[in-house]
């Protein structure tokens, strides 16, 4: 990890005797989960109820049997779907959990006459009043979006549980009902209405109260989530957003991706002495934060505490994406996570940038080969720009992105041209034609943001399909060259994951496991372009400086990546809308605007 050592805070006198306290959630949310599986199996299949009781309760008067098997049922998937909330130590799920075990107790009892049931869903209410103090996790930001994933989720398990409830009992069918009319069957039971299915004694009734509670319980489930007061996700008030300037006009220059800490998705805490802050975007319960923490390097423990005490007051998982070598170290050393280096940034400085040479041959031959065709290139401030070409700029950047989706979160800031942004760098590429295009002689965009007072951090890549080839390249030599006369010293350019192993695999020499890590990279790029970006970087000779993701566990690292990826822009789990109902964000407030550079930094 490019010497990168984390240094453990010391713990005295600690002695295990047990399960750790911070276990206990996980282990009981296991147990709910395994509870939630006995208590669907005994509404389920009728073969689970077989006691000396089961006789007795045949002949007493009010067919108990039908009632007790939907409770039966609907409790067990309601503790199923409360474990995952239990092992994050969720208040919630633990008062739901404590009403529903007694109750999936009494079903057991009254449907299977079962005392071992019994037992089982009483001994995991015990830990669950004795470590109360253990579930007060505060909610996750959450909004409408849930109810839909919840009525689809639980509309298709309802489905494939109901087609099990009327099959178990295929000994009492009368008949012999083909799958279109078991499937038919289930899906008016969840309606409350009798299917085409039939059964001999009081199995009709089992098999239509449990499908009836299925039913019923997607129903409640979903309306429930679709009208409870939305929590949101945390956002950069104006103040959070002035105070974030301040630090960064003092610290800017210490983190080429400082600036991206201005993105309005963000949430942000501060140090108690507010000279420090690290911004944060929670999905899917993970705490990711991105870069360095903000501010004087003194004061990052005290934003890092503050950092890591409100994952733990939400139990959320923390992880930081693309922080330097002195960002992990500081990391590692004030929380115990631990760092793996994720890849390299390519920064170019402007000093040591010439087209001469053999090196830069190709790179040189596509910039004037693309001069000649008659295309002119522009870099200026966004201040020095008007309205109308700023517009026109923005326009063009959405109309370009080449996906539906969104896409940015660590390398992007997700805004063009927002009037407290007069420091950033456009450059742009002009041709003029006969026939110009809805952008005029528009063809390509690159978007900087300020890196402290004399560098620039490449943030937006963006080209009309119908230009030629080399955009992208023209654009670079053109900002790189017109740097010493904005004050600018040295460009931050896209970020290469796993660049040291794929640089490292095609060396001569390299042992059979470098060989074959980097020829699953090399395979893998087809989808994430991981190979073709490190060798786009490499065209301008940079010097390239690690980035790292900070965890806490190994096991978090699938769930950290997945949220990553969430952030990014390539998972998406909400339904988009329509390009054509889509409101165009205005420049004063934008908040979401991904670009091609977050789509590279992703994991």
């Amino acid at each position: 990890m490019s010497g990168l050592v984390p240094a453990r805070p010391h713990r005295v006198g600690r002695v295990l005797r047990g399960p750790r306290p911070e276990a206990v959630p996980a282990l009981v949310g296991r147990a709910c989960a395994l509870v939630g599986l006995l208590d669907i199996a005994a509404g389920v299949f009728p073969r689970f109820r077989h006691s000396r009781m089961h006789t007795l309760a045949e002949v007493l008067p009010g067919a108990l049997g039908p009632f007790a098997a939907a409770l039966s049922l609907s409790a067990g998937v309601l503790l199923l779907l409360l474990a995952h909330g239990l092992k994050r130590h969720k208040r919630r799920a633990w008062r739901a959990a404590v009403v529903l075990l007694p109750a999936g107790a009494v079903a057991q009892f009254t449907y299977r006459h079962s005392l071992v049931g019994v037992l089982i869903s009483l001994a995991l209410l015990a830990p669950l009043l004795r470590h109360r103090d253990q579930f007060a996790a505060l909610p996750d930001p959450r909004s409408r979006w849930r109810a839909l994933a919840n009525f689809v989720l639980m509309g298709a398990g309802s489905l494939v549980l109901g087609l099990v409830i009327v099959s178990v009992h295929a000994e009492r069918m009368v008949g012999d009902p083909s799958l279109a009319d078991r499937i038919t069957h289930v899906l008016y039971g969840l309606f409350g209405f009798e299917g085409p299915v039939d059964y001999q004694g009081n199995t009709s009734w089992t098999v239509a109260f449990s499908l009836g509670a299925l039913g019923l319980l997607t129903a409640v489930t979903t309306i429930y989530l679709a009208f409870r007061p939305e929590h949101p996700a945390a956002r950069l008030t104006e103040e959070d957003e002035v105070r974030l300037r301040a630090l960064l006009d003092k610290h800017g220059g210490r983190d080429s991706l400082g600036h991206f800490a201005l993105r309005r998705d963000k949430a942000v805490v501060f140090s108690p002495s507010g000279k420090a802050a690290v911004t944060y975007r929670v999905v899917s319960g993970v705490m990711l934060a991105s870069g360095d923490p903000i501010g004087d390097v003194e004061a990052w423990p005290g934003a890092i505490e503050r950092f890591m005490d409100e994952a733990t007051a939400h139990s959320w998982t923390p992880a930081v994406m693309g922080c330097s070598e002195t960002g992990g170290e500081v990391w590692t050393r004030e929380t115990g996570l631990d760092a793996l280096e994720l890849g390299d940034e390519a920064v170019v400085d402007v000093a040591d940038f010439s087209l001469a040479g053999r090196a830069m041959r190709n790179v040189r031959q596509m910039v004037k080969r693309i001069e000649r065709a008659g295309y002119e290139t522009r870099v200026r401030r966004v201040r020095d720009l008007g309205e109308a070409e700023l517009e026109r700029i923005r326009r063009a950047a959405e109309d370009w992105r080449g996906t539906d989706t969104e896409r940015g979160f660590s390398m992007a800031l997700g805004r063009i041209g927002d009037p407290e942004d007069g420091d950033c760098l456009i450059a742009t590429a002009h041709k003029v034609d006969d026939q110009p295009g809805p952008y005029g002689d528009l063809k390509a965009i690159l978007h900087f943001v300020p890196w402290g007072t004399d560098g620039a951090s490449l943030d937006l890549m963006r080209r009309d399909r119908s230009a030629d080839p080399g955009m992208n390249e023209l654009l670079i030599v053109a900002a790189l060259q017109a740097a010493p006369r904005l004050g600018i010293t040295r460009v931050s350019l896209n970020f290469a994951m796993f660049r040291a192993a794929l640089a490292r695999g095609e060396k001569i020499g390299a042992g059979p496991v470098l060989r074959a890590w980097r020829g699953l990279l090399v395979f893998l790029s087809r989808w994430f372009q991981i190979e073709s970006l490190y060798k786009f970087n490499a065209k301008f000779q940079p010097r390239w400086e690690p980035r790292f993701v900070v965890y806490r566990a190994s096991g978090d690292l699938p769930r950290i990546g997945f949220a990553a990826m969430q952030a990014e822009g390539f998972v998406n789990l909400a339904l988009p809308l329509p390009r054509f109902l889509r409101r165009r964000t205005t420049p004063a407030r934008a908040c979401a605007h991904g670009t091609e550079r977050s789509v590279r930094a992703a994991v």
